[in-house]
């Protein structure tokens, strides 16, 4: 059997594959992407030893903005707040913090004056300059500006945007706006650091930033080359696009969700892609031909008759995810709650009782805790301020071991993140950069019933509510013979049950009839009450 026919069969176990194909597919890899593409749903997993890292989802709405660059317009300068509304065309105006704005990155100018501001991370921040103008001397209402979207719409918030733009390709991140070289922080070899600084530095174009991403290392100086001019070409397609435009415009468009998936997370350790579409077939096997021709034959078609998230249990992985608890192997489990402002995280020991010591017990829940937490993060895409409440442990050798566990679980979060020790009382401050809507947000919506609250009045409540009610209708309706109390099926039975002595009770009282009728079709907690003549 040939190599590219084994790649273009990849099915569901058990399929009707000979025993060698089986032998060379069937083994557990370390890491896969998957691709699910239903109607206008694309669904991209990434799957770590068996387990869901992460899911990005896009459903055709264009909801994803992030990089997308923009010819906009400014609508409205805030003094107070340092800051401009936007308008890029989207449905709400996006928000310029004035140390996002470079003061020569303007529509007309055809040229662009090159700022330093250094960093060293993947993600590129600008950070207001000393002496930074204010924004009244920067921006005018009515001025049309280039920029480009940092952080997409998220709750009530418009897009935040800066004129600081970073095209990010498959090695690279090429800054446009800014006169620096930056290597990734997780390329620790100082003599790796100093041969790729080289090659960029030897090959970039006069007043150009890169910042080189941890993918880039140990690759060949033509690979970075290539991507440099690649990068280099699409920002000059934007400039020769923005005089023939007029705000709001979109001038530059991010790949789409698959695409942008492969470029940010492939690397040499996923073993295989894995896509059920044919058109997005054909569309990763040319991107991967053009950009990693070395790992065209990790691309898979998959041919399988059960869906494709079935067969590589990524559905159950993400009923798991959304659910409130999350159970943890040893019994413990998680609790997860998110605020407005924060998202809390409880630990608790569940079902397990350890073998020796309750400190010894305690250890153990807290250390798995913490690796499933950083899992939870990276999953639901959780971002802000995050507060884990982890189990009381008494020795601190032992709260040093949970901190450094955490630290060594997030580092495979590419979102940046910032943990605080564990503090007197157990409790873990953290925050996460967030681009993009939770998961969560994503895929629900506020319960129809509470509201988003997770609560609604009890039935004990409700039915004392309901005779209050009735007696203040009595009082309304001297004249009436009887009330009637329209309500939902539960509580009916509630006051025709448990309830009946109090109904009783109020009918001999004010010497009128109550009749309760039960309705399916009401919210759980409406009822009416009105008197008959």
């Amino acid at each position: 059997m040939s190599s590219l026919t084994r790649v273009e069969t990849v099915g569901p176990w058990p399929v009707r594959f000979s025993p060698r194909a089986v032998a060379e597919l069937e083994p557990i890899v370390s890491t896969e992407i998957i691709v699910n593409t239903t109607a206008r749903e694309t669904r991209v997993a990434l799957m770590e030893n068996g387990r869901l890292a992460e899911l990005h989802v896009d459903r055709g709405d264009g909801r994803g903005f992030v990089g997308n660059v923009y010819l906009g317009k400014v609508v409205r300068v805030l003094p107070g707040m340092q800051a401009a509304f936007v308008d890029i065309g989207l449905e709400r105006a996006a928000f310029l913090y004035v140390g996002d704005i470079h003061p020569d990155v303007l529509k007309l100018e055809g040229k662009v004056d090159k700022g330093e501001v250094p960093t060293s991370d993947e993600e590129p921040r600008a950070k207001p300059r000393s002496g930074q103008p204010s924004i009244q001397d920067l921006v005018k209402e009515g001025q049309e500006v280039v920029v480009q979207v940092a952080k997409d719409p998220i709750g009530t918030k418009g897009a935040r945007i800066t004129m600081h733009i970073a095209l990010p390709g498959r090695h690279l991140v090429f800054m446009p706006t800014v006169n620096h070289v930056g290597i990734s922080r997780r390329i620790d070899q100082d003599k790796e650091r100093r041969r790729l600084r080289s090659i960029v530095e030897k090959n970039r174009a006069k007043g150009a930033g890169y910042i080189v991403r941890t993918v880039c290392a140990n690759q060949s100086a033509e690979t970075l080359t290539a991507d440099m001019r690649f990068l280099e070409r699409s920002w000059a397609r934007v400039m020769e696009l923005l005089p023939t435009k007029k705000a709001p415009a979109l001038l530059h468009a991010e790949y789409d969700i698959v695409l942008r998936g492969l470029r940010d997370l492939f690397s040499e350790d996923v073993k295989r892609v894995v896509v059920d579409d044919k058109r997005t077939f054909d569309n990763v096997s040319q991107f991967m031909a053009d950009f990693m021709p070395d790992a065209v034959e990790r691309v898979h078609r998959y041919r399988g008759s059960e869906p494709i998230y079935d067969t590589y249990g990524v559905e159950a992985e993400i009923a798991r995810s959304l659910g409130r608890k999350v159970w943890l192997k040893s019994g413990g489990y998680l609790v997860i709650d998110q605020t407005e402002a924060l998202m809390a995280i409880d630990v608790n020991s569940g079902k397990f009782v350890g073998s020796s010591s309750l400190e010894d017990t305690t250890l153990r829940i807290n250390m798995e805790a913490v690796d499933e937490v950083a899992n939870q993060l990276r999953l639901r895409n959780m971002g802000g301020i995050i507060i884990i409440d982890l189990i009381d442990m008494d020795r601190e050798q032992n709260r040093d071991k949970v901190y450094r566990r955490l630290e060594e679980a997030l580092r495979k979060d590419r979102a940046r993140t910032n943990v605080l020790r564990i503090s007197e009382l157990g409790l873990v401050e953290m925050t996460r950069k967030r681009v993009q809507e939770g998961l969560d947000r994503y895929l629900l919506e506020d319960c129809q019933a509470c509201g988003g609250t997770g609560y609604v009045r009890s039935k004990s409540t409700l039915a004392f509510d309901i005779l209050r009610e009735v007696r203040r209708e009595c009082h309304r309706s001297n004249g009436a013979s009887a009330i009637y109390v329209n309500t939902t099926p539960a509580i009916a039975d509630l006051l025709y049950g448990a309830r009946y002595q109090d109904l009783e009770t109020i009918e001999q009282t004010l010497g009128k009839r109550v009749i309760v009728r039960a309705m399916g079709h009401f919210h759980p907690e409406h009822f009416e009450v009105y008197a008959a003549h």
